[in-house]
């Protein structure tokens, strides 16, 4: 799998706020976590209804991929997210895969200085 181009096609399904297409890069029963969500959440049912509540509740937002690289069972990736409005955010991907979908997705993020 090229992960640089799994994950620039990942974050323009996030860029789109395609719940859909999002969901169909995740596992039926994947963990996701957000500094949103600390215990986490499980299943693709439970991501839907959250990414539908997020999505709904968010300005615009661009993810433009900085950086991936390998690790076992998966990827890690670097990003960077412009906030429609104003606002830009650095971001990280721990991603674990199960064949080519998202079983565990960890992501790590902080605002950058204006």
């Amino acid at each position: 799998m090229d992960i640089t181009d799994y994950n620039a096609r990942w974050l323009g399904a996030w860029t789109a706020k395609d719940v859909e297409a999002l969901c169909g890069f995740y596992a039926e029963n994947v963990v996701y976590k957000d500094p949103q969500t600390a215990a986490g959440i499980t299943g693709q049912d439970a991501l839907r209804a959250y990414l539908t509540g997020l999505f709904a509740a968010t300005p615009a937002m661009t993810y433009t991929p900085d950086e991936t690289w390998p690790i076992p069972g998966g990827f890690c990736g670097r990003w960077y997210c412009d906030i429609a409005g104003g606002g830009r955010m650095r971001g990280f991907d721990l991603v674990i895969l199960d064949g080519d979908k998202i079983a565990l997705n960890e992501v790590y993020v902080h605002q950058l200085p204006a």
